[in-house]
């Protein structure tokens, strides 16, 4: 259950992520507070915007701010994952 819950905040975010992506203003993602970042959030929130912009686009659109190393590499995972997985199609 507690996976699915990730996923869905995760898309909730993306979603509210996908408007202000498409402004010239750049998006600061604030993790100040945040200890952990599953694996399943991060995919869903931000890995998945690959799927609507390219890699490039979105370094440019978007600064991280606050990102402890450990949730820094579940959010760096779940990036390097998914570009993979799009490039290999």
């Amino acid at each position: 259950m507690r996976k699915y819950s990730e996923e869905m905040l995760g898309v909730k975010v993306r979603m509210a992520l996908l408007p202000l992506l498409q402004t010239d203003d750049k998006v600061v993602l604030n993790f100040e507070g945040v200890n952990v970042v599953s694996n399943s959030f991060a995919d869903e929130s931000i890995a998945k915007l690959l799927m609507e912009m390219s890699l490039e686009d979105l370094k440019s659109k978007t600064t991280f701010r606050g990102l402890n190393p450990i949730a820094k590499e579940s959010v760096l995972t779940a990036i390097q994952r998914r570009y993979l997985s799009l490039q290999a199609k």
